[in-house]
């Protein structure tokens, strides 16, 4: 293929003729068609209702270790359900509480506790007069929707194929005390689908922060949702490394099952040191006696442990796969060699990230909409929604059916074709 911007002027208004009349061809089929979140398709919802048959009002509630999980109490969460995901998120049982359905919710928990009662004795963040937070870009948008909603002010750090730019987050982190977080989603990151290095896990585990309640907000969302099972991305386990550092209270670990069982009927978990552990549970006595132990003790018994995740996510795989190879196969074959687009394979998670040229983002996300089909908005995977090249756009493979994925991804790259046409013809 000839890369578009190495046509004359001529030839690209005669293929943008003909790109406009395919266009007119689409938007008469009268699509609508949703590639805008990571939702799990109803298939994946399908593969965990045995959940629902686990527990009856004929079957006994009580935990192990004695505990009526109908009752009262239970702060950390049942022991079965700390081991499950405390295997899951690599991490000694003793260093997991267990929460809600949601590891958002726990996320921005975190940060309103920072912000009203402080870290381990520190300054409430409240009272400062400034607070900053590192946000890898691309990255997830409900991420930086909560640091937004405190007034937190968020700082863009380029993501490189390796994880962040780890120079760059050295030197920011060391010599401002008001920079006091910084958002992680380590393996399968959302959007791109890129694992942090073995090297940028140390360079986090041995930072040297200039605030004394600095802390690595680190999201494991994809730990276990793998779309190959021989080509798996290795993650180094964050908590043992800033221990090893030296910082063993540097970093808060966030997991849950919301996208293994039901993503509103999950369970989530945290995953921290003693002492920031300790410091949780004295707010959270206030907050709660406890979370939904019926729904950990139900988890509990339909997975029976680890290896039981395991096996579930492979059938997730085996329904995810399909609908990221269909994605890729239609982005190589219609824009390969075009030099109007850049995207990233993953190995897993529930993205593809797609680099449009600069300045075509919105313009794509608007063309798509126009011929049925509603993408993630252009900007999202920015602080504030601004993508200061507009070219940035998530692909969400999962919901759709395949057949309609298929159009879909259709759609899409002729709404890029357009876009990019009249980009480059702004230049002739």
């Amino acid at each position: 293929m000839t890369a578009y911007k190495d046509l004359s002027k001529e030839e690209l208004l005669e293929l943008k003729s003909g790109l406009e009349a395919q266009f007119e061809e689409v938007k008469a089929k009268g699509l609508k068609l949703d590639m805008s979140r990571g939702k799990p398709s109803a298939d994946q919802l399908n593969l965990s209702m045995g959940m629902m048959d686990t527990l009856t009002s004929g079957v006994d509630l009580t935990c192990e270790d004695g505990v009526d999980c109908r009752n009262y109490g239970g702060l950390d969460g049942i022991d079965e359900a700390k081991q499950l995901l405390a295997d899951m998120m690599e991490v000694p049982k003793d260093n997991v509480i267990i929460f809600g359905n949601s590891s958002l919710n726990v996320m921005y928990d975190t940060v309103a506790r920072a912000m009203t009662h402080g870290i381990m004795g520190s300054t409430p963040w409240c009272k400062l007069d400034k607070v900053k937070f590192l946000c890898p870009v691309p990255g997830y948008d409900r991420h930086f929707a909560i640091t937004e909603h405190f007034g937190i002010e968020m700082i863009n750090v380029p993501m490189t194929s390796t994880g962040p730019d780890m120079d760059m987050v050295e030197k920011l982190v060391s010599s401002d005390p008001a920079i006091k977080g910084i958002w992680c989603v380590p393996k399968y990151s959302n959007p791109q689908g890129i694992t942090y290095s073995d090297e940028t896990v140390f360079r986090f585990a041995n930072l040297k922060p200039a605030a004394e309640d600095f802390r690595i907000f680190w999201d494991n969302a994809y730990c276990v949702h793998h779309l190959y099972e021989d080509k798996q991305d290795y993650l180094i386990e964050i908590l043992m490394e800033c221990k090893k550092a030296g910082n063993p209270d540097m970093v808060y670990k966030f997991s849950s099952t919301s996208k293994i069982s039901f993503p509103g009927s999950g369970i989530a978990a945290m995953a921290a040191s003693d002492a920031n552990l300790e410091d949780i549970r004295s707010t959270m006595r206030v907050q709660t006696i406890g979370h939904d132990k019926v729904n950990q003790l139900r988890h509990v018994r339909f997975f029976g442990d680890i290896h039981g995740i395991v096996e579930h996510m492979k059938k997730h795989a085996d329904i995810l796969r399909p609908k990221f190879e269909t994605v890729l196969e239609v982005l190589e074959r219609e824009l390969g060699g075009l030099e109007i687009g850049s995207w990233i394979a993953p190995r897993g998670g529930y993205f593809i990230s797609f680099d449009a040229l600069d300045g075509c983002a919105k313009a794509i996300v608007a063309k798509a909409k126009e011929a049925g089909v509603v993408m993630t908005g252009a900007g999202a995977t920015f602080p504030y929604g601004k993508d200061p090249h507009d070219s940035n756009i998530r692909i969400a493979p999962s919901y759709p059916t395949p057949e309609e994925l298929a159009v879909a991804a259709e759609v899409f790259v002729l709404s890029v074709k357009l876009a990019s046409v009249d980009k480059i013809l702004e230049t002739k």
